[in-house]
């Protein structure tokens, strides 16, 4: 029932308030998801890579798309329209319970994002994000999630510039690259580039939640 789109970068998916008419699921390339306030500020709310559904929201409630979604960079996606894919839940009740955890879980990341962007100052939101970055590449190359306390030393890359992260942690590009900068000399990280050398784990959990620096 898929039907495979290809998108260039910057190219819009679809805009707050249209219709929706199906579902996506990122099969390469990186998607973002986000707002825009009427002055024009924009506020990303998830950056999504392969193997990640989006806009799956109105399949449920057969409503318009409540955020509007771009590609970062040229990218390939999947779209499966709302009325086929209600069909095939009816048929497939582990489909729904599926469907029902994947809700969990955004629901889940969306409370920590409240909680980082209203309660947390910058350095623990900038660390809490790198923390994220480590659990992903974790996940994806042992197929099991680990505690971020479990994990060894490791590179993580950035996957997006520091305009687009200053947006989703709720911050500006110079204070992304300051804060950046007092981690690498407190020892926390090493920083080459976009890639991030992770030099103690635990302390940058311990920046996660205190935010002191």
């Amino acid at each position: 029932m898929a039907i495979e789109l290809t998108v260039t970068k910057g190219e819009l998916i679809f805009q707050e308030g249209d219709r929706g008419e199906g579902f996506y699921i990122v099969a390469a390339g990186k998607i973002k998801v986000f707002k825009m306030s009427f002055e024009g500020k924009e506020q990303i709310l998830h950056i999504y890579g392969p193997g990640h559904i989006f806009g799956e929201v109105p399949v449920f409630q057969g409503t318009s798309f409540p955020a509007s979604a771009m590609a970062l960079e040229p990218s390939t996606i999947l779209f499966l329209p709302r009325q086929a894919f209600v069909r095939q839940i009816e048929k497939s009740p582990a489909l729904a319970m599926n469907m029902l955890a994947d809700l969990s879980r955004r629901l889940r990341e969306f409370t920590v994002q409240i909680e980082n962007l209203s309660l947390k100052e910058v350095p623990a939101r900038l660390a809490a994000y790198i923390l994220t970055l480590i659990q992903e590449e974790a996940e994806q190359s042992q197929k099991i999630a680990l505690p971020p306390k479990s994990l060894p030393p490791a590179g993580v890359s950035l996957p997006v510039s520091k305009v687009q992260l200053a947006s989703l942690i709720g911050t500006t590009p110079e204070t992304i690259s300051r804060v950046l900068k007092k981690m690498d000399l407190g020892g926390f990280i090493k920083t080459e580039g976009k890639k991030i050398l992770i030099l103690d784990i635990e302390g940058l959990e311990e920046l996660s939640h205190t935010g002191r620096l």
